[in-house]
């Protein structure tokens, strides 16, 4: 069981939640999300659609075992009963307070911009269709960008359920395994789970649980879970960082050149060879990617900086706004003929500066911070 803190989850989970922020801001240049994306912009580039869909693989994965990896520190110091106290009050309560405000940040912009931008995207024509027709079906109830929030809710009480099963020879049974033998198998476990959803991975937005959600994120939320037990876990695959590494980056070669070209909602379904081998990359680059950014973390970000401290701090904050304050920057530029690397980066510094002044100011004194990270 890990004794110590470790700085280094603390820092990597506010890089992958900030990592968030770069990708959906370089959605709207994808060429494969033109027909999806809302703010979807006439200038595409094809370097950002790489960092995207790469990051995509592996960004969720990596922040649901860091937050199985905190469940079980609250669990060994609190008991499960207040773990499910600490979670409803740093991961329900926030859901339930500031779903119903992004929304309304978020639709309100679109449906301004649906009226106004001249080069409107194909959702905001969609939209346009959807408001001439009284009979247009509404669009199903979403957990939007906080979907995350929803599903981590459900591990946790899992967690509270299935705590009267002896999980014992499960975890002898990865503590034997060799680094090598981890590296090629406990990726197939994730495939029948990766197999139940389209390529890439959608956000499981729905309020109706997906079956592949707990399939797929849930065992990252389970091995991080596991790993806490594990004083030397991360250190026995240092020597191996490197290589997995570049063997992802060969995978996501093959991955992205199979993925379609546009997705679409009414898109037919993939080949089953091909929405085979595009599940297969997934899972490997997705814990592949995982234990690489864990090694590299431990390595060079376990330790207690000020500055690192407050984008830990800050960055629960950030991501919760960021996604209508991306969209509310972004629908304008799509007007514009700026180039692609002055609007992403001009959104990107935009909102940084906003999520942070908004939290230095709003959040880090007021109950707001406490919510979220507690008192100081």
């Amino acid at each position: 069981m890990v004794t110590t803190r470790l700085y280094y989850m603390d820092n990597l989970r506010a890089l992958a939640m900030l990592t968030g922020v770069f990708f959906h801001a370089a959605l709207a240049y994808s060429p494969k999300l033109q027909a999806l994306w809302p703010a979807a912009n006439t200038e595409q580039s094809l370097l950002l659609d790489w960092f995207s869909w790469f990051s995509h693989l592996f960004r969720m994965p990596l922040f649901f075992l860091i937050a199985g990896f905190f469940v079980a520190y609250l669990v060994a110091r609190r008991g499960v009963v207040g773990m499910l106290k600490n979670r409803a009050l740093r991961i329900l309560l926030p859901f339930i307070i500031f779903l119903p405000l992004c929304m309304v940040a978020t639709f309100i912009p679109l449906l301004t911009a649906t009226n106004e931008v001249e080069n409107k995207s194909a959702i905001m024509l969609m939209i346009l269709e959807a408001m001439q027709n009284p009979d247009a079906p509404r669009p199903p109830p979403t957990t939007m960008h906080l979907w995350f929030l929803y599903n981590l809710i459900y591990f946790c009480v899992l967690v509270w359920l299935l705590r009267i099963v002896n999980w014992q020879w499960a975890s002898n049974f990865l503590a034997r395994l060799t680094p090598g033998l981890f590296l090629l198998i406990i990726p197939l476990v994730l495939l029948p789970g990766a197999l139940l959803i389209a390529s890439p991975k959608p956000a499981p937005e729905s309020f109706i649980p997906q079956l592949w959600s707990f399939g797929f994120f849930g065992l990252f939320f389970v091995l991080g879970y596991w790993i806490f037990t594990q004083e030397n876990f991360i250190a026995r695959f240092n020597v191996y960082a490197f290589r997995i590494l570049l063997a992802s980056t060969a995978l996501f070669a093959l991955y992205y050149y199979h993925l379609p070209v546009q997705m679409d909602l009414m898109a037919p379904p993939l080949a089953l060879w091909k929405k085979l081998l595009l599940a297969v990359c997934e899972v490997y680059i997705a814990l592949w990617m995982t234990l690489v950014c864990l090694i590299y973390a431990r390595q060079f970000l376990d330790s207690h900086h000020r500055w690192m401290r407050l984008i830990a701090d800050s960055s629960y904050w950030i991501y919760i706004i960021h996604l209508p304050i991306i969209f509310a920057l972004q629908y304008p530029l799509m007007d514009k003929n700026w180039g692609v690397w002055a609007e992403y980066g001009l959104t990107l510094a935009a909102t940084f500066v906003v999520g942070m002044a908004s939290y230095l100011v709003l959040v880090r004194w007021t109950p707001i911070g406490w919510m979220l990270n507690g008192r100081r």
